[in-house]
């Protein structure tokens, strides 16, 4: 037992020091963006390019269990955020997962799951080292059916900033006001993607944040080039990067 112990803190020190070499390079990756946007920004360019944050489901990963949603939602089955606001209301405990295969090649980095994203400790310092207004996390527990479960910390995530940025005359998706009650926007203006939808995001509306969520689309998460290149850089696997002017 002490043997064992003794692997995981071992394995916890090395992740430690990877996620460090991590954060430099994402700060390295982020310092160079900003560096080029400023060059290009004198020089007149269009500057930025953005993209639908979305799942890669095909790597290997370990199926889970929300095994406390019943004390989480009482009388509820999904978890989800108040209507009138992202985020994550006061849990009476953590959320615990169980993962159902004690090892995996490499679990994902970040995975859905219902209406927020379970992500890794190394997904988590990504974002916020890039963009630490855009996000809340809540901590969760992890286990194994059987033995120590060694790998990484998990985190729900949510993305909580909002905009309403789209140029809507320079995209392509249909625009109208929802007219089936069972929607909580109800009477108000929605997108539809359908299609070769087009996204063009005014930059000034956008500012210096590099994730939101679309103000009548709100179930799509939208970046920018440089958190996409954090992400790459980092390694992450599990998100794939749609580009806005070719969903």
């Amino acid at each position: 037992m002490a043997v064992n112990r003794i692997e995981v803190w071992v394995k916890h020190l090395f992740v430690d020091v990877r996620r460090t070499l991590q954060i430099a390079n994402v700060e390295q990756s982020i310092m160079i963006d900003d560096n080029k946007e400023v060059a290009m920004r004198r020089r007149g360019a269009r500057t930025s390019h953005y993209y639908e944050m979305a799942f890669d489901y095909r790597p290997s990963r370990p199926r889970l269990k929300l095994e406390n949603i019943a004390a989480l939602n009482p009388g509820r089955t999904i978890l989800a955020p108040p209507p009138e606001r992202r985020g994550f209301p006061e849990y009476s405990e953590r959320p615990r997962f169980l993962f159902e295969k004690k090892r995996v090649r490499r679990p994902l980095d970040i995975r859905e799951f219902h209406y927020f994203w379970l992500v890794s400790d190394r997904a988590k310092t990504v974002f916020q080292t890039v963009d630490h207004a855009g996000f809340e996390f809540t901590a969760c527990d992890v286990r194994v059916s059987r033995g120590i479960y060694d790998g990484p910390r998990y985190w729900l995530c949510d993305v909580t900033r909002v905009l309403d940025a789209l140029d809507e005359k320079q995209s392509r998706l249909e625009i109208g006001i929802r007219e089936d009650p069972k929607y909580n926007d109800f009477g108000k203006k929605y997108y539809n993607l359908v299609g070769d939808a087009k996204l063009v995001f005014n930059e000034d509306a956008v500012g210096s944040a590099h994730i939101f969520r679309m103000a009548f689309c709100p179930m799509k998460v939208i970046c920018d080039q440089a958190l996409k290149d954090a992400c790459k850089a980092a390694d992450l696997i599990g998100i794939k990067f749609n580009n806005a002017l070719k969903i």
